[in-house]
């Protein structure tokens, strides 16, 4: 069996990482062919002690500091003591709901032959709250995520890595670095950028499928997005091709939203035209809502219209923030 080292990086995960934790330490997977390495980026709860007491269950859990805090310098602290032929990266607050999760990504690198591999990452927890309900129906959609991901995608198939890439033989980072520590979030998209312009490939796989926590509230979903769309941001600045439609729709409307409503005021015309985008964005996101909440709950359908605010306000917040960060420094 070849080797396997999990990376998890973490910061104030106590609610969450004893689960995923005992779901990568009991995998059927021969223990001395696996590792999991903690990066704590300095937590304030329980999550350094949950950690350490796992430790004394599992020989092959370590746990590394990052002062840094960020999730792009936590990764790079657990490949410092990475030792697996494959390295595989899950955060704090996932599911892992198969035993044979690692089997299956040292199968699908040996078959596919691919430099990475991707996986599906929906967000259907087990009995989620009507909000987490709502985000989950929310985010798998093409008004609430960028339609250029796979990782709601059930199709295995060799695909572009910048959004779907979480495992990599060692020699990736051997060809391309590590991970860039300016970034706070969307570390792993730069990361990926890299790996598709040095030629390597990407196969995408249910069998590697990982369930993510959602939010649970609109304030926590606004603050994530937040993060989302201010590593976009800062990715476009570094790699200007990065740069989609789909990212610029939200911060565009959002600037539509605050110039159009002064504009509007000062000139009948610009009125009328103000108006009419609003309603046409208010109508698109309920039909969306409707749509997508037809089988769902009423609890959970009517929350979806809100969601679909907080991911895109929230979102553009943070790209125009670090916009503004940018041309300020300037």
């Amino acid at each position: 069996m070849p080797s396997v080292s999990v990376i998890v990086p973490v910061r104030n995960e106590a609610r969450s990482i004893e689960q995923t934790l005992r779901s990568l330490l009991t995998q059927d997977y021969p223990v001395g062919q696996f590792d999991v390495i903690v990066a704590d980026g300095v937590s304030t709860d329980a999550t350094v002690p949950i950690v350490r007491r796992l430790q004394g269950e599992f020989p092959n859990l370590k746990l590394v500091f990052n002062p840094a805090r960020f999730s792009s310098a936590g990764r790079n602290a657990a490949l410092r003591h990475a030792t697996g032929e494959y390295v595989v990266v899950v955060d704090g607050h996932c599911h892992v709901p198969d035993r044979n999760y690692l089997k299956n990504l040292a199968d699908a690198f040996e078959t596919s032959g691919a430099d990475c591999l991707g996986r599906p990452q929906p967000l259907d927890v087990p009995d989620p709250t009507p909000f987490q309900a709502a985000v989950s129906v929310a985010r798998s959609s093409r008004l609430g995520h960028n339609p250029e991901s796979d990782i709601f995608s059930d199709e295995a198939k060799f695909v572009p890595p910048q959004s779907t890439a979480v495992a990599y033989r060692r020699s990736v980072f051997h060809k391309v670095g590590m991970f860039d520590e300016a970034f706070d979030a969307c570390e792993d998209v730069e990361f990926n950028h890299r790996v598709h312009a040095a030629g390597l490939t990407c196969y995408f796989t249910p069998t590697l499928k990982i369930v993510y926590h959602p939010r649970s509230g609109l304030p926590a979903l606004f603050r994530q997005l937040g993060r989302y769309g201010c590593g976009r941001a800062r990715l476009a600045a570094k790699h200007a091709s990065s740069l989609s439609l789909p990212a610029l729709v939200p911060p565009v409307w959002a600037v539509w939203l605050v110039v159009g409503a002064v504009a509007a005021v000062m000139v009948p015309v610009v009125a009328w035209v103000y108006l009419a985008s609003v309603v046409l964005y208010l109508a698109v996101i309920l039909a969306g809502a409707a749509w997508l909440g037809r089988r769902q709950p009423a609890r959970v359908a009517v929350r979806v219209p809100v969601v679909f605010v907080g991911i895109h306000l929230g979102f553009a917040w943070g790209f125009l923030r670090e916009v503004g960060r940018r041309v300020a420094r300037r």
